[in-house]
């Protein structure tokens, strides 16, 4: 499956063999912690009544004034009107049914031609009587397209490798909705079962997509060593910033519906496994760095290749972090909305549980991220350099180089002369 790799300098057996002691027992260690973790029954499903949805397509809309009421006596309150859809499923399909127009913060606007979803509602008094409502648009289509088309383009730019990383990609949403988010919603404590999860899901991502080879475990190796670091880290922060986990609208909600799960566990969970993909990527590029410089320069040694190989991590490093900040700055414009037009001093709103449990999160992945360069970059060194020869032994033996060539012999070479020829009257000028 790594065929198509770029092929990195093999080790020599011996340092394939210490890999193989290394990874094959952390491996199994995950698994046998994945089984002992594995939930046994899924989360109870959450109270209050399953409303029946259908498809349909919107065919005509309808507008009119809105009729007044004691809030808005004078009639704004829209929009009004009504909206004729051609049911595709559900008791009614292939008939034109009508309803509202949608109204309210973030209610659908609607036009001829849309997909829609429809939402069935029957009257408790008399479940004969029902009413559609339009709840959303039908998203199903665009979506499948889209995702086609990014499937596509990752195969077509990256062929073999592009198909691996898909594979990747898939396996870490089946082990996160068949393993972390189950056994989080059947009552088991979140941190590690985030560890495990991450774990698994770095096995696996990294020797489909890079192959199995002293490279990738090394990446592996370092992978988890940060994951570690950032674990302790988020456990320390977390405790000394008194954060209980009720920091969004989000984790206050799930504590209505489900209230044996420990939010201030999932705060580290979500930590360990949103650093996980930028981790993986640090460690991937570390360990590639140092072979490369390695095979560019078989001179180099062990201190020189981690020198260098730092020095690119720096300069990756300082545009990553950059990356984590607004990647959670992009995901939370809302919460800084609401931040911007808060009256409360600045000192005040940084120390709230919902900005600072933001700056715990940023911090500790940065933290972990920054580890991982030297973890990397010095086990990469190690296992490059493990079992080479030495330069000076090498230049001991007498067969390792041809001896000097004699000034004559160079001064030839310089002037194109095969060596026996006569030298030209123009030459010897």
């Amino acid at each position: 499956m790594g065929a198509d790799h770029s092929p990195a300098a093999p080790a020599s057996p011996r340092v394939r063999r210490i890999l193989v002691a290394t990874v094959v027992p952390l491996f199994v260690l995950t698994v046998i912690a994945a089984l002992a973790l594995w939930p046994r029954q899924g989360p109870a499903p959450a109270g209050g009544a399953n409303v029946p949805r259908h498809q349909g397509t919107v065919t005509r809309v309808l507008t009119e004034p809105c009729p007044p009421t004691p809030e808005s006596p004078a009639g704004d309150d829209g929009p009004c009107g009504t909206v004729t859809v051609a049911a595709k499923q559900g008791p009614d399909a292939g008939r034109q049914v009508e309803t509202p127009i949608p109204a309210g913060p973030g209610a659908p606007r609607v036009e001829v031609g849309d997909e829609v979803i429809l939402v069935e509602l029957t009257d408790p008094a008399d479940p004969t009587v029902k009413a559609y409502n339009i709840a959303e648009h039908q998203r199903g289509t665009p979506l499948i397209w889209l995702v086609a088309l990014f499937a596509a383009a990752i195969v077509a730019f990256g062929r073999w490798r592009g198909l691996a990383a898909l594979g990747g990609l898939v396996a870490s949403f089946a082990i996160l909705l068949g393993f972390v988010l189950p056994g989080i919603g059947a009552g088991r404590s979140p941190l590690p079962v985030a560890i495990v999860g991450a774990a698994l899901i770095m096995f696996v991502v990294l020797y489909l997509t890079h192959g199995i080879s002293a490279q990738t475990s090394v990446a592996v190796l370092g992978t988890l060593g940060s994951l570690v670091v950032t674990g302790v880290l988020g456990t320390l922060a977390t405790g000394a910033t008194h954060l209980t986990g009720f920091g969004s609208e989000d984790a206050t909600t799930l504590s209505m519906f489900q209230g044996d799960v420990d939010l201030h566990g999932l705060l580290l969970a979500g930590i360990i496994i949103g650093s996980l993909g930028v981790l993986d990527d640090v460690t991937v590029t570390q360990a590639a760095t140092v072979t490369e410089l390695a095979r560019a320069n078989p001179g180099l040694s062990r201190r020189q290749l981690y020198r260098a190989a730092t020095r690119v991590g720096r300069a990756h490093i300082a545009s990553t972090v950059n990356t984590i900040v607004l990647a959670y700055a992009g995901a939370s414009l809302p919460l800084l909305l609401l931040l911007v037009a808060d009256s409360r001093p600045v000192g005040e709103i940084l120390t709230s549980e919902f900005l600072a449990q933001e700056i715990v999160r940023s911090a500790v992945a940065t933290l972990g991220l920054i580890a991982a360069v030297p973890l990397t970059t010095a086990l990469a060194a190690v296992v490059t350099t493990a079992g080479r020869r030495r330069p000076d032994a090498a230049a001991a033996s007498p067969a390792a180089a041809p001896p000097p060539p004699g000034r004559d012999e160079a001064l030839e070479a310089l002037g194109g002369r095969r060596p026996g020829e006569p030298r030209s009257t123009e030459a010897a000028w």
